[in-house]
């Protein structure tokens, strides 16, 4: 909590109460660092133009994101929204059926689609961190791929009655986590052939229905193939 004799770090007045525009500064330092980050990388932009072309006071940063790093760290934490966690959550919910579990799991992972030009600046900030990377690209890695990864194959291996997730298991989740990671780094090639696809909430929505049952039947070519395979072991 800022202290109460802070000074604003819009109109470096005297902080007496939290302003209106204090909300609006944060999202707009937020989303213009996105960008920023995304087209150059975290090592070649500066704060000082951050906060230049989100036309607010430099302090603005330290302010409300702590430093660089921290301000870097929200622009892949908050545009998309959503929390890997509740994915995990989802993987581990009682009493709900595989269908159930790969749908809420599917909407997790499509839903952000929904905000169009913001998630083709995480992608693209995403990919940049891959081919450049920070200690962010770590915390990631734990956090949003491997978590997920892990809950999923967990989910995989109660329904096929797998002690322990084998190689095949691994192939399964990545498979079924491709199926919506495809949309992402195809969405200008979908643009071009279909458009239509990606275009409305409701036409998101009906991928989140189609790649859930695409995804049950991936779980049941696994499950054909490995009782074909215990039964020739008997034989």
């Amino acid at each position: 909590m800022p202290a109460m004799n802070a000074r604003d770090p819009i109109t470096q007045a005297p902080r007496r109460a939290p302003r209106a525009d204090g909300a609006e500064a944060r999202h707009r330092l937020l989303h213009t660092a996105l960008r920023l980050f995304a087209q150059k990388g975290f090592a070649k932009t500066s704060t000082r133009e951050i906060a230049r072309e989100a036309e607010v006071n430099i302090s603005a940063i330290s302010y409300y994101f702590g430093d660089k790093e921290g301000l870097y760290a929200a622009t892949f934490s908050e545009p998309m929204g959503g929390d890997s966690s509740d994915l995990i959550a989802a993987c581990n919910a009682p009493g709900q059926s595989l269908e159930e579990t790969l749908r809420t799991c599917m909407v997790s992972m499509i839903d952000p689609l929904k905000q169009g030009e913001i998630v083709r600046q995480c992608i693209q900030l995403h990919m940049r961190e891959m081919l450049e990377p920070t200690s962010r690209w770590a915390e990631e890695l734990e956090r949003d791929i491997k978590g997920p990864h892990r809950a999923i194959a967990d989910l995989l291996c109660r329904h096929l009655k797998v002690e322990r997730a084998d190689d095949d298991i691994h192939r399964l989740t990545f498979a079924i986590t491709g199926l919506s990671m495809q949309l992402y780094v195809s969405q200008d090639f979908i643009e071009a052939i279909r458009p239509s696809l990606l275009r409305t909430p409701r036409a998101i929505d009906a991928w989140a229905d189609r790649l859930t049952a695409y995804a049950l039947a991936l779980v049941e070519v696994e499950a054909t193939r490995r009782r074909t395979e215990r039964k020739q072991k008997k034989q």
